[in-house]
């Protein structure tokens, strides 16, 4: 097996994997098309598997790809935080950082960058909180919380905040690996209205799911409502319906080893976006202004 494979290279299928189309990936890091597709092409023969799944509308990982997306993607991030290594100053911090998270945050976006945070401030002491999103709001205005992690997009009041997106994830259709709408390019609401319809509940699922279906004079034809993300994978796998959700918390497999393909929505449906709220008007303490650059770093944005 070559070991011969290049940085580049590794930016080239993250793209890929992250947009799901090759002619994306290629606008997005700046080359052509075919520099993208010969550099998975040898990834592939370089490890002897194949990393995607090839279908008309773009592509998707497979088992293999997907644990090397992530080992690629830590990779990554670890140059990053390397080269930006001097806008942290680890040596000379103590205290404490309170800090509050809602569910999706602290499941599928926070543990790496707080682990990787831990490496740089070893002698900071987290008091991380796990609450809903108005009890975090709450907290914050009132003192009790330094610094919120909410999926910002369900915040009705930005305007009492300072805040700092730094995420914006894709919301796109979830099926099984059979269902009749892959036959499509893309999908519209109105294809999706007929199917069964699984709905997420947790972190303001529901009413989020609402406000975009109901922009367009349409219903989600809901047939199942849980809590658990678990769950949603495990029917939308098995056939028992689709959903619409976040690729930040994609994973193309159920715990069960069903196959969970997307299929990109029409432009109607928003982004989920994830951030970071702090008191207006309040100078934060060193050990929460570290955090807070730390993120906007790590996240590049």
């Amino acid at each position: 097996m070559s070991k011969d494979i290049s940085l580049r290279q590794l930016r080239y299928f993250i793209a890929a994997a992250e947009t799901g189309q090759l002619s994306m990936a290629a606008k997005q890091v700046h080359v052509a098309q075919s520099t993208v597709t010969n550099a998975i092409l040898h990834l592939e023969d370089s490890m002897g598997v194949r990393l995607f799944e090839r279908h008309p509308q773009g592509v998707t990982l497979t088992a293999e790809g997907y644990n090397f997306y992530h080992r690629a993607k830590q990779i990554q991030e670890s140059l990053d935080l390397a080269l930006s290594e001097p806008h942290f100053q680890r040596h000379h911090l103590t205290g404490a950082v309170r800090m509050g998270a809602s569910y999706a945050l602290l499941g599928y976006f926070l543990p790496p960058l707080l682990a990787r945070f831990r490496q740089h401030y070893p002698d900071i002491d987290l008091d991380l909180r796990d609450m809903e999103r108005p009890e975090i709001e709450a907290a914050v205005l009132s003192g009790d919380l330094e610094l919120g992690l909410v999926l910002i997009s369900n915040t009705s009041q930005r305007e009492l905040f300072n805040h700092h997106i730094l995420l914006r994830s894709r919301r796109q259709l979830w099926t099984s690996a059979n269902h009749p709408l892959l036959a499509q390019p893309f999908a519209s609401l109105a294809d999706v209205a007929p199917y069964p319809y699984i709905q997420l509940t947790m972190d303001e699922g529901e009413p989020a799911t609402q406000r975009y279906w109901q922009s367009q004079g349409l219903q989600p034809n809901i047939a199942f409502r849980t809590k658990s993300m678990e769950a949603v994978r495990g029917l939308v796998a098995h056939g028992f319906g689709v959903t619409i959700l976040a690729d930040m918390v994609y994973r193309p497999w159920s715990l069960e080893g069903g196959k969970i393909e997307t299929l990109p929505i029409l432009g109607v449906v928003p982004h989920l976006e994830s951030g970071m709220i702090w008191q207006k008007n309040l100078e934060l303490a060193k050990p929460a202004e570290a955090m807070r650059q730390f993120l906007i770093h790590s996240c590049g944005s």
